[in-house]
């Protein structure tokens, strides 16, 4: 090894050795953990959230989407197992919004539209009735309408489109309330 090597060499020796001092600090925020004395891990806290159905009506494209959303939103909570006694309740509203983002100027028709939902959600602890969580969230997506010919494409496009920012809803709130579980705030 040469002299001109050796700076770099203790630069980094000295990165490894600030990197294996910070290693404890940080833990994983989905892990088996507990938040403090007596507290129970944040799996079991966002297990014991109640996902209150989404008041629209069942026959609307909005309704379908705030039931894929509430479904994705109790698999994230729970990872798909058993839910214990709801300690909290999550309570949803939901907006949509469509924009065209290109016409086709020959025929008038769009090519590319913008989906978008709006939510606003709040947790309430049940045994008070205390809301603990009032936020909103958004998610913005995009999808093609190939033609006049393919109205189904475009149609099926929509709907993958709303499951798409369903999905992005979903783990929007799942992160918001694990960083109030862990935080507090």
């Amino acid at each position: 090894m040469s002299w001109p090597n050796a700076p770099r060499l203790v630069k980094l020796l000295l990165a490894l050795s600030l990197a294996g001092l910070t290693a404890g600090c940080f833990q994983p925020l989905y892990g088996e953990r507990t938040l403090g004395a007596g507290d129970s891990s944040i799996s079991a806290k966002m297990s014991s959230v109640e996902v209150v159905p989404v008041k629209e009506t069942a026959s609307s494209r909005l309704g379908r989407v705030g039931v894929e959303m509430r479904d994705q939103l109790i698999f994230g909570l729970t990872g798909g197992g058993p839910t214990p006694t709801s300690a909290y309740r999550l309570e949803i509203t939901l907006s949509a919004v469509q924009l065209q983002v290109i016409v086709d100027i020959t025929s008038a028709r769009p090519e590319i539209q913008n989906y978008g939902i709006n939510a606003s959600y709040a947790l309430i602890e049940n045994a008070t009735g205390k809301r603990l969580v009032t936020d909103t969230t958004f998610a913005r997506v995009s999808y093609n309408i190939p033609g006049q010919l393919q109205r189904f494409a475009g149609d099926r496009g929509l709907r993958d489109a709303e499951n798409r920012a369903a999905k992005v809803i979903a783990d929007n709130i799942r992160t918001r309330l694990a960083s109030h579980f862990v935080a507090g705030t």
